[in-house]
């Protein structure tokens, strides 16, 4: 389908644009530096937003093909919540990218040295992203409960008329709609709360644990086919 040919293409893309951020120089030492990861970190973010803005497009004339996702892998399928990944991910992973950072430069953090990098998060931002799992813990719910609920109107789908199942379908749609804006959301929210060196450092985590949970479900795929 288009849009398994659109994902492919942006996924190659993807991978591009975290050896960028990888090859930036981190700590940024001039205002070159800081320029140029900034733009960096913008680039990438206006590529997720690119991605999600093709996915709605393509759910509303076949919202089922982003549950089955055959552009992805069986482990892929396994995580995903609601078609996708589950927004409060994004957290975890900064909390175990700065509490991984942290550790190694420890020593250095008590003397009062600052890294600027994940593991150097002020108490203040600490706070915010608290407060934002919170509020996303919140609406995934919100977002979990609306699909039950569709769920539960569905169970005489078979006995609809033609033109009831294509309100369904439509409202499905939305339903995966909202789970996307909450992902992109998070995103976003994410990066604006943090510095552009720890933003960098935050997309390129996210970036490598979609490429190993990829890489790795490809050899579990494999595996089973010959097995």
């Amino acid at each position: 389908m288009l849009f398994q040919r659109f994902y492919d293409t942006w996924f190659e893309q993807l991978r591009q644009l975290v050896q960028q951020l990888s090859e930036a120089p981190i700590p940024p030492t001039t205002e070159e530096h800081h320029l140029q990861l900034r733009q960096l970190v913008h680039k990438a973010m206006s590529h997720y937003a690119e991605y999600y803005r093709a996915k709605s497009a393509a759910a509303k004339h076949d919202v089922l093909a982003f549950f089955s996702a055959p552009w992805t892998t069986s482990l892929e399928r396994s995580l995903h919540w609601i078609g996708g990944w589950r927004p409060t991910t994004a957290f975890h992973l900064v909390y175990t990218e700065s509490s991984i950072l942290f550790e190694s430069h420890v020593v250095d953090i008590l003397r009062g040295f600052h890294t600027g990098d994940l593991g150097d998060l002020s108490p203040g931002q600490f706070r915010r992203v608290s407060e934002l799992q919170i509020e996303t813990v919140q609406q995934e719910n919100d977002i979990t409960d609306e699909l039950s609920d569709w769920q539960d109107d569905t169970t005489d789908i078979l006995g609809t008329k033609y033109g009831d199942g294509d309100r369904k379908m439509e409202k499905l749609a939305k339903i995966l709609e909202r789970a996307d804006q909450l992902r992109l959301k998070t995103i976003e929210t994410l990066v604006e709360l943090l510095t552009p060196q720890q933003a960098a450092e935050f997309l390129v985590a996210a970036a490598e644990l979609h490429f190993g949970v990829r890489g790795w479900g490809i050899r579990v795929d494999r595996e089973r086919g010959s097995s």
